[in-house]
This record gives structure tokens, C-alpha cells and sequence, in this order.
């Protein structure tokens, strides 16, 4: 049977408040004080970070330390290619939410004939590039990297010659080419985002179930329906951002917004989509513990992160059923 294998990414050279990185150990916490023995269950490999340039001055105000999160993306990229390979599942617990780009890097570079659809569970669009965004966190870029979308009809900066540099090399970390085309990412309780990422969602008729829409539908069809848009799609990645969570129970994360998910509503959504079998990867990401004294974020998202582990345990001894013996 295909195995899980955890991949730590403590990266939080992305994010605009500091703490991320602390994410992956919060979680950790959080395992022991509910008695789980789930990180003694995976194999895990964490990939070196560089958050100590952090200590150095920033050079690139429109992409903030992209030199590092370039050599971030190539480590996290050939980790997650190499986990593929192996047969194993990726499940990526990970500092700020840059890291996606290596994340779907890795993944591409792994299958670069295949297409790929993303779930992008999150109170934000991450689709600015250098060109359009207003405080220059790379956190909010990766599917505008993995799209190679620099959206130059909203530009707003006019970023330094090595910024681009910087920029165009992280479109080509894993593959040359785009990761993925707009109409293979679906959107999932997005509800803060600038005139820019409207203008690409817009354009490119991107979907975005709103939280009224979860609301309405429930969320069952909600994964059902987010699936189905990505049918022409051979694999699917899943990126759960905690602050798709209300704020009420998401404070541990940089930017919580109100107005989202219960931790009921994440879990069940998480095990629905999580069920699918072109779903290859998955991926937790922004939890703070620093902005948060009693560690109930992390908390919440160990409860949604072992509650989706099973369903993806369990889908992959279906399959190992399932399959004829050579």
C-alpha cells in the first residue's frame, strides 16, 4: 500500500508577520497534548529552511527575500518530486503559504505531462505577482508563479531589474512551463483580496465558493461540485490554508478573516476532497503559534489535519485493494 510521507517546510520567508515557521512544531504540541501518536505513524523529511536571512535586509521591497524563496522552492520541489517517486504520498505541513509554489513545482516536475488541478482553501487569492501587490509578502504569489501570470494589465510597482530575474527563474523552478492553467484552480471560501486578483478571476472565469455558497450547498456538495469543475484535471493538489477558518477560530494564523469555516465544516471538507483519487498531494500551511497564547489554532488544525490523514489512509488502501495482483 502507498504510504504518507510528511514533508516539514518551517519557511516563513513569505509572510508578513513573523511566527509561521513555528507552525509545524505547534502542531506537534498540539499531537502530544491529545495523546496522538500520529507523528510517530509517517516517515517525515524536513526541508532546510532559511529564514535567518530574515536577520539581513531586505533588497527586493516588491518580492520580499525572493533570492531565498527561490532556493526554498527548488529544496521543497525536489522533495516533493522525490517523495512521488518513491510511490508515496506528499502531505506537506509548511510555514507560510509561498511554499505552495514548490510544493506544485515539485509536483509538475514529477508528472510534466500530466494536467493539474488545484483546490485553493483560503481567505485569500496568493495571485499577485511583483507587478500588483500592495505589501510585497511573496505569501501572497504562489498560483500567480505556478500560472507564470505577472497580471501586467493591474500593474501598480515597477519592480527592480533583479526582482524579475528573481521572479521569472521561480516561474521555471520544476518545469520550464506554466504549472497550470486559471480554469484548473478552484477557490474555496476566498474572501479577502485586492482589485487586481478580481480582475484575473474575472477574466479567467476562475470559481470561488463563496462561504454563503457553503453555506447553501453544504459542504459535501461543495467538494463534489469543486471536484467536478477539475474533471479534464489528470491530478489534484489541495492547499488548505488555515486562515480559511473563521477568525473566531483561527487567531494563530498572520491574517485572520471573518466571515469562514467552522473547524467541523474544514474536516468534513477536507475528507470529501481528500477522497478523490486524482488527489495527490495535500498541504496545511500559515499556522502562527506566536500570535496565539493558548495554541488553539494549532489545535483546531491537528484536528482537521488527522482527520483528513485518515480518509487519505483509508482511500489508499482502497486502492491497494483495488488493484490486480501482478
Amino acid at each position: 500500500m502507498k504510504k504518507i510521507r510528511l514533508i516539514e517546510v518551517k519557511s516563513e520567508l513569505g509572510a508578513g508577520t513573523r511566527g509561521a515557521s513555528l507552525g509545524v512544531d505547534a502542531l506537534k504540541i498540539a499531537c502530544l497534548n491529545k495523546g496522538s501518536d500520529y507523528f510517530k505513524k509517517f516517515t517525515a523529511v524536513e526541508v532546510p529552511n532559511l529564514n535567518d536571512v530574515m536577520f539581513e535586509k531586505n533588497l527586493f521591497p516588491h518580492a520580499k527575500y525572493i533570492d531565498s524563496i527561490l532556493q526554498t522552492y527548488k529544496r521543497i520541489s525536489n522533495t516533493v518530486e522525490q517523495t512521488l517517486e518513491l510511490g508515496m504520498f506528499p502531505l506537506v505541513l509548511a510555514g507560510d503559504h509561498s511554499n505552495a509554489g514548490g510544493t506544485l513545482a515539485g509536483i509538475k516536475a514529477t508528472y510534466p505531462d500530466k494536467t493539474l488541478g488545484v483546490i485553493w482553501v483560503d481567505a485569500h487569492a496568493d495571485i499577485h505577482s511583483p507587478y500588483t501587490t500592495p505589501s510585497g509578502n511573496m505569501h501572497g504569489m504562489p498560483l500567480a508563479v505556478s500560472l507564470g501570470e505577472d497580471n501586467l494589465d493591474c500593474k501598480v510597482n515597477d519592480p527592480s531589474p533583479e526582482t524579475i530575474f528573481f521572479w521569472e527563474s521561480l516561474k521555471r523552478v520544476g518545469t520550464e512551463t506554466p504549472k497550470l492553467k486559471h480554469e484548473h484552480i478552484v477557490y474555496i471560501v476566498t474572501r479577502s483580496y485586492e482589485k487586481p486578483e478580481v480582475y484575473l478571476f474575472d477574466k479567467y472565469n476562475i470559481k470561488n465558493f463563496t462561504y454563503p455558497e457553503v453555506i447553501a450547498k453544504g459542504v459535501e456538495q461543495v467538494a463534489q461540485e469543486a471536484l467536478h469543475r477539475l474533471r479534464d484535471c489528470d491530478i489534484i493538489y489541495i492547499s488548505f490554508d488555515v486562515d480559511s477558518l473563521d477568525s473566531k477560530f483561527s487567531k494563530g494564523t498572520g491574517t485572520p478573516v471573518e466571515v469562514g469555516l467552522n473547524v467541523a465544516q474544514a474536516k468534513e471538507l477536507c475528507h470529501q476532497l481528500v477522497s478523490s483519487p486524482k488527489v495527490i498531494c495535500f498541504e496545511m500551511v500559515e499556522i502562527n503559534p506566536t500570535l496565539d497564547a493558548e495554541n488553539i489554532m494549532a489545535q483546531n488544525a491537528f484536528d482537521i489535519l488527522e482527520y483528513t490523514t485518515e480518509a487519505i489512509q483509508s482511500r489508499l488502501a482502497q486502492e491497494a485493494n483495488a488493484a490486480p495482483i501482478a
